[in-house]
């Protein structure tokens, strides 16, 4: 009986998030860098930790934020919309975020205020 319950209550979180885990590229950053985000379950929620950096060239190079947790707490509300937190290196610090996937895309859109949001599409890496 306990394995049913299990069961029933884990299924939909792996259900919902099966779309998000994997690797995901970001955009270059002001340097020209890119990001390999690898998004992983942890625990009930999601967490997405730079697990590479490239130069320009598509050199690997290595920054204080790889291994750095960027999202965490990201949870799944159906029809491919997730909040949770996203840890900006450029701030310091970490501000409320909503992720939306559509395919092989993910837009990562992280607000300081209301009025004041930046975004990123990134693209899955295969």
């Amino acid at each position: 009986m306990w394995l049913v319950l299990a069961m029933f209550l884990i299924w939909p979180f792996g259900a919902l998030a099966e779309g998000l885990l994997g690797n995901w590229q970001s955009p270059p950053d002001p340097k020209g860098q890119i990001g390999h985000v690898v998004i992983h379950a942890c625990g009930s929620t999601l967490c997405g930790t730079l697990e590479r950096a490239y130069d320009r060239a598509g050199q690997r190079v290595e920054t204080p934020n790889v291994g750095r947790r960027l999202l965490f707490d990201v949870r799944a509300h159906g029809n491919g919309q997730y909040t949770g937190r996203a840890y900006v290196p450029s701030f310091g610090r970490d501000f409320p975020a909503k992720l939306e996937l559509n395919g092989d895309r993910l837009v990562v859109r992280g607000c300081m205020a209301d009025t004041l949001c930046k975004k990123q599409t990134w693209a899955r890496v295969r």
